[in-house]
């Protein structure tokens, strides 16, 4: 069973964050694109994609921490440093895309969108910059949780 539960987790993880990831660092560029073009349908379409790519596959990505700690668990390792620190990184990914990636998509939509309430082209600009720095620390969090998966401290596998 342990063999199948991690089998699942670190394809959900391939699968779902992986997407997330690449969708997410690549929304600033397109975003600035689309604002510097506001005419042109395909880099709205483009942002618009992205934005769905990264909502869609984050909610999916559940299953990674829920097979994770199930396969933790068969192998009676929930109390190791290395999954506790992988456990607080993972949560502290989340609160990132969550409170600060896509918020900031949706707002870079609705200027797009000229919606009212929107930021203007300029601060729009600013916004996509700073979007893309937070996103940069998502990454961060995720390339940091999949090193401690890899190498966990005092691993029995001999890796």
């Amino acid at each position: 069973m342990t063999k199948f539960l991690l089998t699942v987790h670190v394809l959900a993880a391939i699968i779902t964050i992986g997407p997330v990831t690449v969708a997410a660092s690549m929304f600033p560029p397109s975003a600035r694109r689309a604002l510097a073009a506001p005419d042109d349908a395909t880099a709205r379409a483009t942002v618009l994609t992205l934005h769905r790519i990264c909502q869609v596959y984050s909610v999916v990505a559940v299953a990674v921490p829920v097979f994770g700690l199930a396969t933790a668990n068969s192998l009676h390792v929930l109390g190791s440093p290395w999954l506790l620190a992988s456990i607080a990184l993972t949560v502290a990914a989340a609160a990132v895309l969550a409170a600060l990636v896509l918020p900031r998509q949706s707002s870079l939509l609705a200027a797009l969108d000229g919606a009212e309430g929107g930021p203007d082209a300029e601060a729009a600009g600013r916004a996509a910059r700073r979007l893309g720095m937070y996103t940069g620390v998502f990454n961060l969090l995720w390339a940091t949780v999949t090193v401690l998966m890899i190498v966990r401290p005092g691993s029995t596998t001999g890796a």
